[in-house]
């Protein structure tokens, strides 16, 4: 459990980090994912950590809109993520979906960082930044598309879109999940 909790922190740390730069004006910037606006899309990643430590059986904490305190919202995200993955019967909670019959713990390690991971790199593209996503990352993320099946992909992320020339494995994921990567 301790890869799990070490995965999903170095992952929400570095979105909290990226969401903390987001200038007072900059909320209502845009994104790569479609119509969502900056606050929509770190106003989602937040809610879809909250939600399934609800279904887990954990009380989902009490927080700072993470539009308007970024790192206070996320430090108590990430509290109480990190208390449910190191209890093990909210760890272990069956918590069913469409994603198939995950644990809790397992749909963090999964799903919720999918979703870290990808909206980071959204995130930190919206803002104007290079974005690298850790190519350990790339490679958990291949393998959690694999376990989800392409249905659910094209639910969560949209159609794909072609890779550039001579792509990288970054940019065939991101395009892979409909978001083009331009190197930059």
């Amino acid at each position: 459990m301790d890869e799990v909790v070490d995965r999903y922190l170095r992952r929400s740390d570095a979105f909290a980090r990226t969401a903390a730069t987001v200038p007072g004006t900059g909320w209502d910037g845009p994104t790569p994912c479609g119509d969502w606006t900056v606050g929509d899309l770190v106003t989602h990643v937040a809610e879809m950590n909250t939600i399934h430590l609800g279904r887990a059986g954990a009380p989902p904490p009490a927080v700072p809109r993470v539009t308007e305190d970024p790192l206070g919202g996320w430090g108590a995200i990430q509290q109480q993520v990190r208390a449910a993955l190191t209890d093990p019967e909210v760890a272990g909670a069956r918590i069913g979906g469409r994603l198939g019959d995950w644990t809790y713990a397992e749909v963090v390690d999964r799903a919720i960082g999918m979703e870290l991971v990808v909206h980071h790199w959204d995130l930190a593209r919206a803002l104007g930044w290079r974005a690298r996503i850790d190519p350990a990352d790339i490679d958990h993320l291949w393998h959690t598309i694999e376990l989800v099946g392409e249905d659910e992909v094209r639910f969560g992320f949209g159609p794909a879109v072609p890779p550039p020339p001579a792509a990288d494995e970054q940019a065939r994921l991101l395009a892979h999940l409909g978001r083009h990567d331009d190197g930059r």
